[in-house]
């Protein structure tokens, strides 16, 4: 695995240049915003990335939280078995359908919703005992870098399309605040805390923050916001051009977020694996100071 690193990471490099031709050069103009659309390639394929890290961090802290018995392992998983199921049904039935926002196809529901028990039991087979806790503040570090760029790209575009860098009402921008909000505390939580209980607090509060991922995906279906209707599932319409560029700039992101991910896997593991070994040199050097004045305290007598 280690050799594969590095021509991955080449692989990433190439993509990710190649993507930044496709965006500048290769995608047409948009008709109505000119070329300052251009920015799309990057807001959308980072805000993709960071609902997925979001997604799997929320995952891992749920099997981190539940792990410690048996019989609550075993309701997780029914549950998540149960969610499958009821997904691949309720989203075809009469009256689930009409719930459905306009233009977001039940097909595409049921995909998403099936996704979830998919990935909560391939995040138990690979990420068994404490690499839980590993991978979900692994998923959230990364997870916090991409939406950052979000909110960074995210006024750069609005400036000159709406006229204006923020709008404090726009329910997308302020629930997407909240979202990086969130897991900064989540981060802040794992940096400072050394209560024996952290690693349990900072799951449940990654539960809690996965919770704003469908409202900020949600927003502009259900809500008046300054974003336009979505052109992808929504029943809009975008060039196929503009289409292949997005999809081929959101791969590069994800194999990019996959190579950070795992080398800030394989940091954190290494890390623990320090501190677990200073913790058994102290002990082992307080057991040998208990040893040696042993004889002293016995001469004292």
């Amino acid at each position: 695995m280690k050799r594969l690193f590095p021509i991955l990471s080449i692989v990433t490099v190439a993509l990710l240049g190649y993507a930044l031709y496709l965006a500048l050069v290769v995608a047409p103009a948009d008709a109505l915003q000119g070329e300052v659309y251009r920015i799309i390639y990057y807001h959308v394929p980072s805000a993709w990335t960071a609902f997925l890290l979001f997604f799997i961090n929320f995952v891992a802290s749920i099997r981190y939280l539940t792990r410690s018995k048996a019989s609550t392992e075993n309701a997780a998983k029914w549950v998540a078995i149960g969610i499958g199921v009821a997904g691949l049904v309720a989203p075809f039935l009469p009256p689930v359908r009409r719930l459905i926002p306009a233009g977001m196809e039940p097909s595409a529901v049921a995909t998403t919703i099936v996704l979830i028990p998919a990935l909560y039991f391939l995040v138990g087979k690979l990420f068994p005992g404490d690499r839980l806790d590993v991978l979900a503040v692994t998923s959230a570090e990364v997870g916090i870098v991409f939406c950052t760029i979000v909110l960074i790209t995210g006024p750069l575009w609005a400036r000159p399309v709406w006229g204006i860098w923020w709008a404090p009402g726009d329910i997308r921008l302020t629930s997407t605040l909240v979202l990086w909000l969130i897991y900064v505390s989540y981060l802040v939580l794992r940096r400072f805390s050394n209560s024996a209980q952290t690693q349990m607090l900072a799951a449940a509060l990654a539960v809690f923050g996965a919770l704003d991922v469908p409202l900020v995906y949600l927003s502009i279906w259900f809500f008046r916001t300054q974003h336009p209707q979505p052109v992808i599932g929504g029943g809009g319409s975008m060039d196929p051009r503009m289409l292949h560029v997005l999809l081929f700039s959101w791969g590069a992101f994800l194999l990019f977020g996959f190579l950070v991910c795992w080398s800030r896997f394989r940091l954190e593991l290494l890390k623990r694996e320090v501190e677990q070994a200073h913790a058994m040199e102290s002990l082992a050097g307080a057991e040998d100071s208990e040893k040696a004045s042993l004889p002293l305290s016995r001469s004292a007598r």
